[in-house]
């Protein structure tokens, strides 16, 4: 995995990655046609997949499929129903975004069996040689900028600190956790072993600081309980890596019931709406900008070329191995997003309203 550092990206840098970081956005050309693709997303209580299932099932039927597109509600046992309906239903192609990347085993045999072509959305499903391919933004470089982000602001090269900083990431169950987690780790890890930065919980490896369904109240609850055992008294707390919006929203909710002292840095991903309201308000530091448009534009390209019986787009044949081999995958470059640079973003290129971030 190459490890790309962060930089601070002005503005009009920040509109051209909008234009080359995976794609134009456009829908990709009709062609396939008279084909039904299967969407199975996690669920709908995270407003990123409300938005990639919105823009997945757009571009999909602009491209003349039919789609049929299911939500899960995090229940696994749903899921696996969904995607046998999907199969028996005639479905050519599965777009799968899994809750638990183990455990579609057994219904993604059905679909091998039945000559369905599956691509693994956004998590990659595990241990299955049924999945064909794996469209995705690059998930380490999302860890790095946010780990880049933590080692600039503190300015850890130079500083004398020591400073406090905790660690929050996402699900145990989902691959992607562990990629934000270790493209941050690698760079802040350094400074954790010489001292630099404290972990005053103590709570530093992955398991100890994964949130089961990337729940902002299991995430609330946590921070809660470190607050209450470490800061409690004054201490400052300088920096909270989060790996997601979802997280970065219990630990702000937290901050806001129990933390008198200085407002820390914070992280997030997925520029939701109410973390962007949050960095606007000074309450969030950054967040990660992942364009679902692109990402539902790359994974319509992927579909129309298996439509055709052609190879899918791919830029990388190294990193993800599921278990039974590497998966050719398609990543989309993650871009940096703050006070600074939202507008261009998020605004001025369509993504959300003025009057949503009100």
């Amino acid at each position: 995995m190459k490890k790309k550092l962060f930089s601070v990206m002005l503005a009009a840098a920040m509109a051209a990655s909008l234009l080359v970081g995976c794609g134009s956005g456009a829908p990709a050309s009709s062609g396939g046609g008279n084909g039904k693709v299967g969407v199975a997303m996690p669920t709908k209580d995270l407003q990123r997949w409300n938005q990639d299932g919105a823009n997945m099932e757009k571009q999909l039927k602009a491209a003349g499929y039919d789609v049929d597109l299911q939500y899960a509600s995090n229940d696994i046992a749903t899921q696996v129903s969904q995607i046998e309906n999907m199969i028996s239903s005639g479905a050519k192609v599965l777009v799968i975004a899994s809750i638990d990347g183990d455990s579609l085993g057994t219904v993604l045999a059905q679909a091998k069996e039945a000559g369905i072509k599956v691509i693994a959305y956004d998590r990659l499903i595990m241990n299955s040689d049924a999945v064909s391919y794996y469209a995705t933004f690059d998930n380490y470089m999302v860890g790095t900028k946010q780990g880049e982000y933590i080692k600039q602001q503190l300015d850890l090269d130079n500083a004398a600190g020591p400073f406090n900083l905790e660690i929050f990431t996402g699900d145990p169950g989902d691959n992607n956790a562990r990629f934000f987690y270790g493209g941050a780790i690698d760079v802040l890890k350094p400074y954790i072993d010489n001292g630099k930065l404290v972990v005053k919980s103590g709570q530093v490896d992955f398991d100890n600081v994964a949130t089961a369904n990337w729940s902002t109240e299991n995430a609330q609850s946590r921070m809660d309980a470190i607050i209450s055992a470490n800061y409690a008294d004054g201490t400052k707390l300088d920096a909270v890596l989060c790996s997601n919006d979802s997280t970065a929203l219990g630990v702000t909710n937290s901050l806001e019931a129990n933390y008198t002292g200085d407002w820390p840095i914070i992280t997030g991903q997925d520029c939701d709406i109410a973390n962007v309201k949050n960095m606007i308000a000074g309450k969030q530091s950054m967040s990660i900008f992942k364009d679902t448009r692109d990402l539902a534009a790359k994974t319509v390209e992927m579909v129309d070329a298996i439509m055709k019986g052609t190879e899918a787009p791919v830029n990388d044949t190294s990193t993800y191995d599921n278990g039974t081999g590497v998966i050719p995958s398609y990543l989309c470059e993650p871009v940096f997003a703050d006070v600074n640079n939202y507008k261009t973003l998020l605004i001025d290129s369509g993504y959300y309203t003025e009057d949503q971030l009100k």
